[in-house]
């Protein structure tokens, strides 16, 4: 059956008794397959129910799904697989980091000067995923311990349904050997691939401070963001997270009190942060309701912000390190080498929203970069959402945490800050 065709009548009839949610349109860029998701790729907004924006079909979907085993069936195989490599229809994938690191060496796959080749974490489901935030009700609730177990020991498999793949970063300060006269501190860059590179002298002087990263590094990182893009008009950074392995402090997370905490593990899986609906979603509930917004608060009607958004707007990630980087660098993949693939929606079942992250699968010739040893005066951006969606620019960029093969093995682990935002022309 085709992705994109929901019934009908169920989407009418939520719809029509549900007036007031905010439902946004699947705006697929032209030329682009229909995702991988539930529902025909509408959002579970669709299907609010008293208010809930959805997350109770959301649940129920998820605890449907892990009943007809398909997942089980999918880790069993890994599970049986004989040891070595498990052929498959995006090539030869492994378990094991090392595995794939010895057939890298052994088949001498190579990478361009500065760059390096290594093994990358795919995803080799494609299915929807679900994944129940740690602050959802449903862990706290002794009456669904059944339904916990489940949606728990689905999320640790989930994760198992991945491989390491062989895959090639190139330097992405060498971008202008791979694309003529594309600079990757330039807008044209983020435009074409999704990606790019900036400067900052920042003065925050604690990025364990969650006050101090609001009050001194957000609006640092708004002028750089209106400073790089010269045709915006308006840039919000709502929030950040903290990522140190080695971190002894007090790691807990308060989101009422604007305070992320501190990250012990790194993202290794390949995956973007927002979508075709949740790109909408996210900036709509931020302009009218300040919905885990960390940074300046947001004052506009329903109206005001369909006006704003009626116009481009994109979200980007900035990523600054607070020492050089020696180890656990943070990838991008760049949007051409994946503009004609479907990706594969993971839905984050929070108990007031449901957000919308994505996965994909493997290619080998997906365009990878990454920052050798990125120093802390530096900015990798990665684009997570555009609302062009004629395939003129770039829609979005993938990215993940990966290990160096090459870095000496008492090289210290990531230590770095990421500030999610929005860019408004």
């Amino acid at each position: 059956m085709d992705r994109l065709k929901v019934n009908e009548n169920q989407v009418a009839a939520v719809t029509e008794t549900v007036s007031s949610a905010y439902v946004p349109p699947l705006q697929l860029t032209e030329g682009q397959p229909p995702p991988i998701a539930a529902n025909g790729g509408l959002s579970y907004m669709s299907f609010d129910r008293d208010g809930d924006a959805g997350t109770a079909a959301a649940m129920e979907a998820a605890l449907i799904q892990i009943a007809e085993g398909e997942g089980q069936a999918v880790t069993d195989m890994l599970d049986n697989a004989p040891p070595g490599p498990i052929e498959t229809k995006w090539g030869v994938g492994f378990r094991d980091y090392a595995e794939c690191l010895e057939y890298i060496r052994a088949n001498n796959i190579e990478a361009p000067e500065g760059g390096l080749a290594l093994p990358l974490h795919y995803t080799i489901r494609e299915q929807p995923s679900y994944s129940i935030v740690s602050s959802n009700a449903l862990w706290r609730d002794p009456a669904r311990e059944a339904e916990a177990k489940a949606l728990r020991k689905d999320e640790q498999d989930n994760r198992r349904r991945c491989l390491y793949f062989p895959q090639v970063m190139r330097d992405a300060r060498r971008m202008e050997e791979y694309h003529p006269g594309l600079s990757p501190n330039s807008p044209e860059c983020m435009d074409k691939l999704g990606v790019s590179l900036a400067h900052c002298e920042s003065k925050c002087e604690n990025f364990y401070d969650a006050a101090e990263v609001e009050r001194v590094f957000y609006p640092e990182m708004e002028k750089l963001l209106l400073a790089f893009s010269p045709d915006a008009t308006d840039a919000l950074v709502y929030n950040h997270d903290v990522f140190d392995k080695d971190y002894e402090g007090d790691r807990t997370e308060d989101q009422d009190n604007k305070n992320p905490g501190v990250n012990a593990r790194y993202a290794n899986v390949v995956h973007n942060d927002l979508n075709d609906n949740s790109g909408r979603v996210r900036c709509r509930e931020l302009l009218t309701k300040n919905l885990r917004n960390f940074g300046r608060e947001q004052h506009y009607t329903e109206e005001q912000a369909d006006a704003k958004m009626s116009r481009r707007f994109m979200s980007i990630n900035l990523a600054k390190p607070m020492e050089t980087v020696r180890q656990n660098p943070f990838v991008l993949c760049a949007w051409p080498s994946f503009a004609d693939q479907p990706y594969i929606t993971n839905y984050r079942i929070y108990d007031d929203r449901v957000g919308e992250t994505t996965r994909f699968t493997h290619r080998p010739d997906h365009e990878w970069y990454w920052f050798p040893e990125q120093k802390p005066t530096e900015v990798s951006m990665l684009k997570c959402y555009d609302s062009v969606t004629d395939g003129s620019v770039s829609r979005w960029s993938f990215h993940t945490a990966c290990i160096d093969p090459t870095a000496p093995d008492d090289a210290p682990c990531r230590k770095n800050v990421v500030v999610r935002s929005y860019v408004f022309f």
